[in-house]
This record gives structure tokens, sequence and C-alpha cells, in this order.
């Protein structure tokens, strides 16, 4: 990379506005806010953003010119970014294109519509006006179709001018009343529409805090002092298509799980993909919780309840599965503020190790009891019951880690951190 080119670095807190340097090249810093929504999918200096989240992650940008405001869901695990444009009942916060007049549509015929489209996992088409139109469909049975376009995207003063996004226009979502409270997606994969690509930057991080709804998000190197060094671990590359392979997934390669200190007894084959493609490992910020494939959950899922027998109480009720794919629940006494003491939950990766621990192990259901105690599911699921041929490392269990995703050197990187301390860093001065 140019070494003059200038370093982005967003840093959202609420509303306050400043400027100050990092490294060599000065921070542009605005705010982010969130919303409460469902989950969607199932060398430049750094841009930094500040986040809200709570089931999904969302950050706030401008689109257009005139500018408008919007409110899109962070997800590393889509390529198109996206935005509705027709008002409905369940999607009143729209873009429209008409008001715009750096929007562009794009043909079908041209170079973007016929070469850069091939990681979509719906093949686009042509409309009856020759423009290039695309749907795109999640794990949850929602999908958004539209045509593509380009744009320009305002991230404070920074313009990012012939961005392609789809302008979507139609579509189906599992929660509308939830889904209804962002304008869209966007989409930080590694394809060659993604947002994160299409900026031109080698990689961004992300941290995410567990006790409220700031986080951080990062464009560019982080370059901070009282940051611990990350530890790396390689991106998984598939040259070949396989139909149930994501080649443009932040994926990565699971070795092992362990519950304390007891390392589950799980061959290899149950934990690399197949010749399919499917049982591939990948982070994602569009999803909450994590999902493992059956035989890998079924012997999680048996070990935590070995090691918990004495302090939690399950609910047994097997009708009662959370979020489709959730079945492992327990009853605890709505007098109590704290959870016992649970084994820390490992995910094991060459390189480095991700410990799930305390709170982030068990998810309180609002509003659901029995009797006088609450309900609270285990916070990972079954990929089998959701349809899903994959891992999926979701957003909750990444709290409190620098989360880094390095598309120069195929890598993720995580170094444990609290995240409010560091959106307090970024937010009152390094």
């Amino acid at each position: 990379m140019d070494s003059s080119v200038n370093l982005l670095l967003l840093l959202l807190i609420f509303s306050t506005f400043f400027r100050q340097s990092i490294s060599i090249k000065q921070s542009v810093i605005l705010p982010l806010r969130a919303k409460k929504i469902s989950s969607v999918s199932i060398p430049k200096p750094p841009n930094r953003v500040a986040f809200h989240h709570n089931v999904s992650l969302t950050v706030s940008l401008s689109v257009g010119s005139p500018p408008q405001q919007v409110t899109m869901v962070l997800d590393t695990g889509s390529e198109l970014s996206w935005l509705h444009r027709k008002k409905t009942p369940t999607t009143p916060s729209t873009f429209n294109p008409l008001v715009s007049s750096s929007y562009s549509a794009i043909s079908c015929s041209s170079t973007t519509c016929r070469t850069k489209t091939r990681d979509f996992s719906v093949p686009v088409s042509c409309d009856p006006k020759k423009l290039c139109h695309a749907t795109l469909s999640y794990a949850d049975a929602s999908f958004v179709e539209g045509n593509l376009a380009a744009e320009t995207f305002r991230i404070d003063n920074l313009n990012l001018p012939g961005m392609v996004f789809g302008c979507m226009d139609a579509g189906s979502s599992s929660n509308p009343d939830e889904d209804s409270k962002t304008t869209g997606l966007i989409g930080m994969n590694r394809g060659a529409l993604s947002f994160i690509s299409q900026m031109g930057y080698p990689k961004f991080s992300y941290c995410i805090s567990g006790r409220d709804s700031n986080g951080v998000l990062l464009f560019g190197e982080a370059n901070l002092s009282w940051l611990k060094p990350r530890k790396y671990t390689p991106l998984v590359q598939m040259s070949t298509p396989l139909p149930y392979f994501d080649r443009v997934a932040y994926t990565v390669q699971l070795e092992g799980i362990k519950v304390a200190g007891t390392i589950l007894p799980l061959p290899k084959s149950v934990l690399i993909p197949d010749h399919t493609g499917a049982g591939q490992t990948m982070v994602d910020s569009g999803t909450q919780f994590t999902f493992l494939l059956g035989p890998a959950y079924t012997t999680l899922k048996n070990e935590f309840m070995k090691q918990t027998k004495d302090v939690l109480r399950n609910l047994n009720d097997p009708n009662f599965v959370f979020q489709g794919a959730m079945d492992l629940c327990y009853l605890v006494e709505s007098t109590r503020t704290i959870l016992p003491q649970l084994p820390t939950v490992t995910l094991m990766f060459p390189g480095v190790e991700m410990s799930v621990s305390g709170e982030k192990l068990l998810y309180k259901l609002v509003g659901v009891t029995r009797g006088k105690d609450q309900v609270y599911c285990f916070t990972m699921g079954n990929s089998d019951l959701l349809g899903i041929e994959a891992y999926v490392i979701g957003h909750h269990h990444q709290q409190n880690f620098w989360m880094e995703f390095d598309l120069l050197n195929s890598r993720v990187g995580l170094a444990q951190v609290s995240c409010e301390l560091a959106s307090q860093k970024l937010g009152l001065g390094l």
C-alpha cells in the first residue's frame, strides 16, 4: 500500500466529536448509533468507529448527494452492502436514490455485474431495464433483492465515491419489527464488492464491550500503546469452489474445544471441512451467538452438563429450543443477582485460543419465566437445527476481545482487552 495514503480512524462514542493524532496521521471521529435488532445471518492509517450492540452491531453513515443518514448492520459474514429504498411499514428507514445527484445504476453488461459478483450465493440477473439485479438470502430464511448501484458514502469528512451497493426494493424478514429499525447492511467479508475491499484498507478491527452497548470499529493499523499484541491464526484458503464452502468468509480452523481443563474427544474429521466444503468455521459479526455442528455440539453440551450438574438446574423441557438451535436451558432463581461459577469453554485455533466464561455462557431470556425462576440458555447452539453446514463464531463470544481482520496477511488476530476501557481511551485521548 502507498504509505502516503491517509489512514482514516473513526470512533463513535455517543455524540462526542473531536480530532486527535494517531501514529502519524490525523484521525477522523464521528458518533455511531445502535438499534436493538435481530441477527442477520445467520497500510492506511486507522478508521475507528464506535458502535452500540445488543443483538446486532450497527454503524451510522451518510449516503448520497445531498447526504442521507442511514443505519446499517455490521456483518463480516456478508459481501454486498445494501440499503432499503422502498418505504413500507416494515422498512420505514430508507435511502431515496431519486434525490441523489451522485447515484448511478449499474447495467447488467458492466464489468462490475459480469465479473465482480461471482461469489454471490445467488447469481445476478438482468432486469427489464437492463440493470444488474441481485437477490441476497440469509440463514434465517430472510432475503432482499434489488439493483446494484454506485453511490458516495461519507464517514465524517471522508468521501467514498463510486461505492457499489444494493439498492433493494423487495424482501422478506424473519423478524420485521426488529429489522425495521435499520436501513440496511454493511458487508465486510473478503469479497470483491465488500465495503472493506472497495475502501482498499488492508485490515480492520473491532472491540465489543460485554457490559454496555459501546464498541469500536477501526479501519487500518491499530497502533495503540495500551493494546496488547495480537495472537494470530491463519485464514483457511480454498481455491476450488465447493458447494458448501464460503470462500470469502473469514474462515479459521477450529482444532478443538475444552471445558475447564477437559479437552473434548472430537476426531479431526468433525472439525475440518469435508469434500463438499461443509464444516468450515466462520468468524461472523452478523450472528449473535455461536453455533457448532451436531457432533461437536452434542459432545460439548454433555460435558458442560456434567460439570455444572451441582450448580445449575436443567429446564428439562424437550420442546423448548431458544432461537431454533439452543436446547440447553436452565432455571435460575429470580432473586439471584449473579450466576454460580461456571467452567470456562475454550475454542482452540492454531496459534490462539478464545475462552468464554461467566455471563457470556448463559443468556437470560427476557420475559420468560417458570414460576419464580428465570430461564437462561447456553449461548452455543446446534448448527444442524438451523440447517447450517458450518461452525459460526458469533459476536456474543467476541466480547472483550480486540478482533483484527488482516486481509493483507490472510489472518485473524485476537487480544483480550476491556472494550469499555478501549472505547474510553479512544474517545478521551490516548
